[in-house]
């Protein structure tokens, strides 16, 4: 998560036009508007080149305007798209029409590579080292971020991380002393993170934890904490599609704190296949086992005692991110303006990012100071889907007033999109969103306001990392595949020629019976 934020703030991809009235040439140039975390310690001579960089890039180039940009053939916006200046352009004896061919080409790559010299010196990674990375970004379409005039951030599991085995496994702890006070048996159950993990859903009419393709098959499954073989996978469900609408059936694994709750269902399923759960509690299927553990986590979070005991001890859960605060704040000096939307009440956020980023940002600075505007106790999905009263948050205490005009560096409570969008006097694409919850945070923002969306997806740091460490193994198996190809093809031709043999060799022997 650190080095993808730090992309924001050290670099943004964008694109490079030039005003000539036949073409656009499309590439990737680094801005060099604000430097990386890792540069602040290095010397003012650092920071001198980088300002000359960026007025360099002021006297070539000009930024296309929010007023006057268009949708260019990819169907993105061309705000913050860079034009190369007309005088700029008579310096190669340019005018009017040119081609990849021209000189145009050539300053364009000698300029790219003063950049990257320039990032080096700075030490800031490469575009191309940072797709390298396991904490690299990844994008599923394309994203100019000089056209982002705003970044969104969720807090939990995102801006600040916890430690899962902690969090998670109190969290458990809590609702398994609530299960237990209810009369369920849960003696001897210990917190397992690497039962289940983000993205499965949740069977809670058969009481199954599955995992589907993106057309909705089944393809594994567990019943409590046991595999389920691939023929009883296929006569359970068979063609039946996984509809995550059907809520009273279906629960989606949207966020890591749904781990704890996903682990005591499939535990508790096993006890209740074994008839252990007692009589007394009634009936009990594998939908109403569901609602007792829903129930009983939900109990914990209600009452606090999970929130009070991290807010007393937040060095034991939150696992410390001291580049993090320092990219927030480049991405500040850039010129974007920063938000924090979360669902934590007051209370927990101040505490939470106090402890998160205070100690690491410079001049005496807090929190507070990277946001221009922080709303708690947001209610999402509700946040992105209707209006809500807004509370302006007063004092220290959390005490509240209702607020009717929004003010930069507020801080408030409650609300909705489009009160952030009117007061900051953008809308949609000009407004990215970073969070980790699948539903809430990605799904929502860009089905109803159009926001641009990115999901921190911690888990597939290990699957990247395991990728990268078999590259060499891949493609070993590759090279078999390929001779395994060959071997198959010529295998496959001399048996095609089997029949053709013994054809010719019948032939000849009725030949030569004949002329015996």
């Amino acid at each position: 998560m650190v080095s993808s934020i730090g992309i924001f703030g050290g670099f943004t991809p964008g694109r490079m036009q030039v005003q000539a009235p036949v073409f656009k040439l499309v590439t990737l140039v680094p801005s060099l508007v604000a430097i990386c975390p890792n540069s602040r310690s290095r010397s003012r001579w650092f920071f001198c080149r980088a300002m000359e960089a960026k007025r360099l890039v002021e006297d070539v180039f000009s930024e296309t305007l929010s007023s006057k940009s268009e949708v260019d053939y990819l169907g993105e916006s061309t705000k913050g798209d860079l034009n190369l200046n007309k005088e700029h352009l008579e310096e190669f004896g340019l005018h009017g029409a040119v081609n990849l061919e021209d000189p145009i080409e050539e300053r364009a790559k000698i300029e790219a590579k003063e950049a990257e010299n320039l990032l080096n010196e700075l030490g800031v990674l490469d575009p191309l080292s940072a797709r390298q990375s396991a904490h690299g970004i990844f994008c599923s379409r394309t994203l100019n971020l000089r056209s982002i005039s705003a970044i969104g951030y969720d807090m939990d599991y995102t801006l600040v991380h916890y430690n899962v085995m902690a969090w998670e496994g109190r969290a458990y702890d809590h609702g398994m002393e609530n299960l237990k006070s209810m009369g369920f048996p849960v003696d001897g159950l210990k917190f397992d993170p690497n039962l289940v993990i983000r993205g499965l859903v949740i069977d809670k009419e058969r009481g199954n934890l599955v995992k589907a393709d993106r057309f909705g098959y089944v393809k594994r499954a567990m019943h409590g904490t046991k595999m389920l073989s691939t023929r009883a996978v296929s006569e359970s469900y068979g063609r039946e599609l996984v509809d995550l609408r059907k809520e009273s059936r279906w629960e989606f694994l949207n966020t890591l704190f749904s781990v704890s709750e996903a682990v005591m269902y499939m535990q508790l399923v096993d006890r209740l296949d074994q008839g252990d759960v007692p009589v007394e509690l009634g009936p009990l299927d594998y939908y109403g086992l569901y609602k007792a553990v829903s129930r009983a986590l939900f109990r914990a979070h209600v009452e606090g005692q999970l929130k009070s005991e991290i807010m007393a001890e937040p060095e034991r859960f939150v696992e410390p991110e001291p580049e993090l605060p320092l990219a927030l704040l480049d991405q500040k000096e850039a010129g974007k303006k920063l938000l924090l939307i979360t669902n934590s009440d007051y209370h927990y956020t101040n505490k939470m990012m106090h402890h998160a980023f205070n100690r690491f940002l410079p001049n005496n600075m807090g929190w507070r100071d990277l946001f221009d505007m922080v709303i708690v106790s947001a209610r999402k999905p509700e946040f992105f889907q209707m209006s809500h009263p807004l509370y302006e948050v007063v004092t220290g205490d959390g005490l509240m007033r209702p607020c009717f005009k929004v003010h930069s560096g507020g801080l408030y409570s409650g609300g909705s999109a489009q009160i952030v969008e009117k007061s900051l006097g953008i809308h949609g694409d000009e407004i990215l969103y970073v969070g980790d919850h699948i539903f809430t945070d990605v799904s929502q923002s860009k089905v109803h306001l159009r926001w641009r969306t990115a999901l921190i997806i911690r888990e597939l740091e290990d699957e990247f990392n395991a990728l990268t460490c078999s590259r060499d193994h891949r493609a070993t198996l590759i090279q078999l595949m390929h001779q395994k190809e060959v071997v198959g093809g010529l295998f496959n031709q001399l048996r095609l020629c089997i029949p053709t043999a013994n054809r010719r060799s019948s032939s000849s022997d009725s030949g030569c019976y004949k002329n015996g």
